[in-house]
C-alpha cells in the first residue's frame, strides 16, 4: 500500500509459500491493498512501471531490459522460483537501478542475489530482523554483506520511493553476474 503508481519502478515478487498456484491467490490478495496493477508474471511480457509482477509457481522469474523471462532451470536454495535468480537477473539488466528487498523468511535464498545487486551498484534493503516473523533471510543477508538499509516494513515505501526518484550513473554489472544471468535465461 505504501508504493504509488507515480513511482518510476516495477515490482517483482518471489514468495516461498507453496509449490502450487499460490500466485493467483497472492495477486487477488494484493490488488485491493495497492494502487499498482498486480499480475502473475508471463513470459515475454513488457515490464511496465507501476506494476507488480508475482512469480508463477515452479518457474524462475527473471528480468531482461524491459522484458520478463520465465526459467525452468534447476531449483536454487530448494526453490523454483528462487529469489537469487531474480536478483541476479535484475543486477545484470539494471545494475545501479536495481533495488533488492529481502523480507521475512526461512533459510538463505536472496543472499547471493543481493550480493550481485550490491556488486552491480544497486541498492540493498532488508527488513529489520527484530520485527521479522522469520528472521533467517534478512539475517543471512546481513551476515554476508553490508546493506544500504536495514529498516522496518513501515519505512520501506518511503525509502523505495526516494531511491526511485534518483538517477544513478549507469554502469555495467560485473561480467560474472551477467554470465550467470545469461546461463539462467538459456535453461529451459
Amino acid at each position: 500500500a505504501q508504493l504509488k503508481p507515480r513511482m518510476n519502478a516495477a515490482v517483482f515478487i518471489v514468495m516461498h509459500l507453496s509449490r502450487t498456484s499460490i500466485s493467483d491467490f497472492l495477486v487477488h490478495r494484493l490488488q485491493p491493498l495497492t494502487e499498482l496493477k498486480c499480475e502473475v508474471a508471463t513470459e515475454g511480457a513488457t515490464i511496465k512501471k507501476g506494476h507488480i509482477y508475482v512469480a508463477a509457481p515452479k518457474l524462475h522469474l527473471l528480468v531482461k531490459k524491459g522484458e520478463i523471462l520465465l526459467g525452468r532451470g534447476p531449483e536454487e536454495n530448494r526453490w523454483r522460483p528462487s529469489i537469487d535468480v531474480l536478483f541476479r537477473s535484475a543486477a545484470a539488466a539494471y545494475s545501479t537501478r536495481a533495488i533488492g528487498v529481502v523480507l521475512t523468511g526461512l533459510l538463505n535464498d536472496g543472499t547471493t542475489g543481493m550480493l550481485a545487486i550490491k556488486r552491480s551498484g544497486g541498492t540493498c534493503i532488508v527488513q529489520d530482523p527484530n520485527e521479522a516473523e522469520y528472521p533467517d533471510m534478512p539475517l543471512s543477508v546481513l551476515e554476508n554483506m553490508e546493506v544500504n538499509y536495514c529498516i522496518s516494513l513501515a519505512e520501506m515505501g518511503e525509502v523505495i520511493s526516494g531511491i526511485t526518484q534518483t538517477t544513478p550513473e549507469e554502469k555495467p554489472a560485473p561480467d560474472d553476474v551477467i554470465i550467470e544471468s545469461q546461463i539462467a535465461e538459456k535453461v529451459v
